[in-house]
């Protein structure tokens, strides 16, 4: 194998791609059982018919008749109250009342059985129709859990190479810190970033330091790495793998306001700052429905439910549109939170919004402050939505503000967006959580009262490492 090449072929991928394909067969599957009903069927209206001919013509002495030669008749005065069932609901009009006393000797049990077959029907197709959502939201899960499968697998593969003169330095730089090496995998994503495993263990009477293990990776290859996070940090005398990421050109810095409405210590906003793979970090904020305690509940759902699958490598809009399945299917309210996903890539310094019924966020640059806005639905009121996302570059000082409804409602209706803006723009603070602070006081102060909603402000400024002096400053100023 010459060096550089990839490797292709896999079995394991193979076998990966055919547990996908039968992911996607079993969604289609799912799709093709009984859909959603808008209406009765014929067989749905035979059965209350029957019901009523049974349970109250069959003793009747004019059974024989009303459903012999007078059968349409008898039909159409069952859809006269089907229908009058349909349009008044179960107080029928009088003249509907008024008919069937004329016709039917037994008028108040044919009508209060032909209400009850019409519920027990219509209970049938309420139920039907959730079990066929549930069905559709299960099989648009494993639908696109199968193309992350494929996607991931391919990427994976793709990515493995091979350096023999690399390995050959690695193993060179480890032998001189007293380590020995027994594997090394090279990876290089399709992003360009490199990642180097290294399977290593202490020769000599002392451990070694997983540091001396990145450092000699990075002479050896030229390139700087950093260590992976929750690996070990120590070289002990057994084979243990040592992870060495490419280093990142940014470093990110956050801050965050919030009040509840009224001032209450309990807030239906919650949000959360993480680190992903990919050398990524992320901010999410959610509005829950309403205030309070249960609207607390719904967002830090929605939240522990992104923070996992986005620990886990899911790609954001896909977390978003499993998260929405999983709270819109089988619920018998509604109950909806807002998204507001902000991934800020440490490498390329590029951030990406996504948005699920969220509030505009901001970005303050050196000279202006652009807004990006949403018209998307929240998560939790159908199964499956429309996601809103826009990439943007970021420069070194950037900041990118995030807000929830109850901030912009606080500004008058039609200016809210520019009120904000002046806002951003007037202040010159260059500190993420001095200006989340601001931008909250500001709000609280053009109101002149306590907050009619939950309000809370998410800063995230980015900068470029080796270009920013004082970047120390600002981590211990945070």
């Amino acid at each position: 194998m010459k060096e550089g090449q990839a490797l292709q072929g896999s079995p394991y991928v193979e076998q990966i791609e055919k547990y996908a394909s039968s992911l996607k067969q079993l969604s289609h599957t799912f799709l093709e059982l009984e859909k959603q009903k808008e209406e009765f069927t014929g067989a749905d209206i035979d059965g209350m018919f029957e019901r009523v001919k049974e349970r109250v013509c069959r003793k009747c002495e004019k059974n024989a008749w009303c459903w012999g030669e007078n059968f349409v008749h008898t039909y159409q005065m069952g859809y006269d109250v089907l229908s009058a069932v349909d349009h008044y609901g179960n107080e029928l009009n009088v003249e509907t009342k008024r008919k069937l006393m004329q016709k039917c000797e037994k008028a108040p049990r044919f009508l209060r059985e032909m209400l009850e077959g019409f519920r027990d029907a219509r209970q049938n197709i309420i139920w039907t129709n959730r079990l066929a959502r549930s069905r559709e939201g299960c099989a648009f899960q494993m639908d696109l859990f199968a193309d992350i499968m494929k996607q991931t697998v391919r990427e994976l593969e793709k990515s493995i190479f091979t350096d023999e003169r690399m390995e050959k330095r690695i193993a060179a730089a480890l032998r001189k810190c007293g380590m020995r090496v027994l594997y090394t995998y090279l990876f290089l994503n399709g992003e360009g970033k490199f990642e180097i495993h290294v399977t290593v263990r202490s020769t000599g009477k002392e451990k070694g330091t997983a540091k001396e293990v990145v450092q000699a990776v990075s002479e050896a290859s030229g390139k700087r790495f950093i260590l992976a996070q929750d690996g070990p940090q120590v070289v002990g005398f057994r084979y243990m793998t040592i992870v060495c990421r490419e280093g990142p050109r940014y470093y990110t810095l956050s801050g965050s306001a919030k009040i509840g409405k009224g001032c209450s210590k309990i807030s239906g906003d919650n949000f959360t700052l993480m680190e992903i793979p990919g050398g990524r970090k992320a901010a999410a904020l959610s509005d829950g429905m309403g205030s309070g305690e249960e609207a607390c509940r719904e967002s830090t759902l929605v939240i522990e439910l992104l923070e996992e699958l986005l620990a886990a490598g899911f790609p954001e809009k896909a977390a978003i549109q499993m998260i929405n399945t999983t709270l819109s299917a089988g619920r018998e309210e509604i109950h909806y939170s807002t998204v507001d996903l902000s991934v800020f890539d440490l490498y390329s310094g590029e951030c990406e919004i996504v948005k699920a019924g969220a509030s505009s966020t901001f970005i303050k640059k050196k000279d202006c402050v652009e807004h990006l806005s949403s018209t998307s639905l929240p998560i939790g009121v159908m199964n499956q939505i429309e996601i809103d996302s826009v990439r943007r570059k970021l420069e070194d000082g950037d900041l990118v503000i995030m807000v929830t409804d109850g901030i912009l409602d606080a500004l008058p209706v039609g200016e809210q967006d520019i009120l904000l803006e002046t806002i951003i723009q007037g202040s010159a603070i260059a500190n993420p959580k001095e200006m989340a602070h601001h931008i909250l006081e500001q709000v609280l102060a053009w109101t002149g009262r306590e907050p009619a909603d939950d309000m809370t402000v998410i800063v995230v400024g980015m900068w470029e490492i080796y270009r920013s002096d004082t970047l120390q400053a600002r981590m211990n100023s945070v």
